[in-house]
């Protein structure tokens, strides 16, 4: 019985080589400003982009949100990536273009993303897409070159994974929280080497939205990449985008996509299964998306660990500042940023105003939506002004504080409470201490000024 993965590397597989490796079509390729090196390479081979029409530009990981760059060579990044773009006849969702946004964010948006596309982008949570149903990784410099030149990739297959969640999750728990928990329980390497297909119940219930951000964090416990089989839920979300099918083009593409799941008892190298409601909020404490604990929990102890674990962990607790055994409810954050691939789309922009509107914010923020369209629609629901009202500062469109390239940063030894997708040393500035969760989450943090449990916060809210 075929899986997902067999059904969609079989589906792009050209051909195979003596070593077992994959050439495979690419079917969509996403570069940003990071891609300029690889269109030098192809300069100097005097070559042009095979497929151009199956290439977009994307400007986000150093683009301003405060008005004007950080610094003189970013804006020449972000003028040559145009540039390029111009040269060699691709659509480029440029600083001045109203589609313009974070590149996991806007090919969803603009339906470039599709169920059965194999998708790549010279960025790690390119695993984002894989919530269609699509192949999509992160390559390197290297293979972004290949593919302008090629539109074609070598690559090992990988294992196949099954993560099943049952039951349903609590009231302030979401697709943040899941991904968080399944890191924390197999650990940073725990799907080292194989594609991840989630499945059951609780991945069926999830939004569009919540099935991207659980995507995006695959890789963040070591794997290749994420998938979810498309549904009607998918179908809805993709109908009426403007790079999407319609009409009975629609209808055609819609019957094959429906073929693109497991067959029933199909086997795959590693089965696990989650229990939704044993999942609570989740906080990361330490240097990895593996450090999280529920809110409720406390900063862990290296003494109850043993050789190169109790050296991580306790390295890691001296670079965040904590103390073993102290509620992680009693730590004191600095700022919070509400922003990037994981959590920036509408749906993540009302859940944190939803625990926002009517207080008052004790630390600053940021809280940047992830594309321009993104943007305008919150701003008609009139989400801006709670922002604002809360005391956080509503900023423009990028990658902005998740990677700190574009000017955004938390200072040296400040606390964030961020949405983002990396808890890195120094991931959003020099040694900034960064704390993953949740939009609802970030907010409740920001209300407080500590990490906080959400819970009390929106049982509070609905009492009202």
């Amino acid at each position: 019985m075929t899986t997902l993965l067999d059904k969609l590397w079989s589906a792009h597989e050209i051909r195979r080589s003596e070593d077992g490796r994959s050439l495979l079509w690419v079917d969509r390729h996403l570069v940003h400003e990071g891609s300029n090196h690889a269109f030098a390479k192809l300069a100097t081979r005097v070559a042009s982009i095979a497929e151009p029409g199956l290439t977009f530009g994307v400007v986000d990981h150093y683009a301003p949100t405060r008005g004007t760059t950080a610094s003189p060579a970013i804006a020449q990044m972000i003028k040559t990536l145009e540039s390029n773009a111009k040269r060699h006849g691709m659509t480029c969702f440029g600083l001045n273009d109203p589609r313009q946004g974070i590149v996991h964010v806007i090919g969803p948006e603009q339906g470039l993303t599709l169920p059965g596309l194999l998708v790549n982008c010279g960025d790690s949570h390119t695993s984002t897409h894989g919530a269609f149903g699509a192949l999509a990784f992160g390559i390197g410099a290297t293979e972004v070159a290949h593919v302008l030149a090629t539109q074609t990739i070598w690559q090992s297959r990988p294992k196949s994974m099954r993560i099943t969640v049952s039951g349903n999750l609590q009231p302030g728990v979401g697709a943040k929280d899941l991904a968080l928990a399944w890191i924390a329980k197999l650990g940073a390497d725990g799907a080292q080497g194989h594609a991840i297909e989630y499945a059951g119940d609780s991945v069926r219930r999830l939004s569009m939205e919540g099935r991207m951000t659980l995507c995006n964090l695959s890789i963040e416990g070591g794997a290749r990449f994420g998938m979810v089989a498309p549904d009607e839920t998918t179908f809805a979300y993709v109908k009426g985008r403007p790079y999407a099918p319609s009409g009975q083009t629609f209808e055609r593409a819609q019957v094959y996509w429906e073929t693109l799941k497991s067959e029933t008892n199909a086997e795959f190298d590693l089965d696990i299964s989650l229990d939704a409601a044993e999942i609570a909020p989740i906080v990361t404490w330490g240097t990895s998306p593996e450090d999280a604990l529920p809110v409720t929990a406390t900063v862990p102890s290296p003494a109850n660990l043993s050789g190169t674990n109790a050296e991580r962990v306790a390295a890691a607790i001296d670079y965040m500042g904590l103390v073993p055994g102290r509620a992680l409810t009693e730590i004191q954050i600095d700022q919070v940023f509400i922003g990037s691939c994981t959590n920036a789309r509408i749906e993540d922009l009302r859940a944190a105003a939803a625990i926002l509107v009517g207080r008052h914010a004790k630390v600053p923020g940021l809280v940047s939506p992830g594309s321009q369209q993104i943007k305008v629609q919150a701003e008609a629901e009139g989400l801006d002004h709670i922002f604002t009202d809360a005391g956080l500062e509503w900023v423009g469109v990028g990658c902005s504080m998740c990677v700190a390239m574009n000017g955004d940063h938390v200072a040296p030894g400040k606390r964030c409470a961020s949405t983002t997708n990396r808890n890195f040393r120094g991931r959003q500035g020099r040694d900034a201490r960064t704390h993953l969760m949740s939009p609802a989450m970030v907010a409740a943090a920001a209300v407080t000024g500590y990490l906080t449990d959400v819970r009390p916060l929106l049982t509070e809210r609905n009492a009202i």
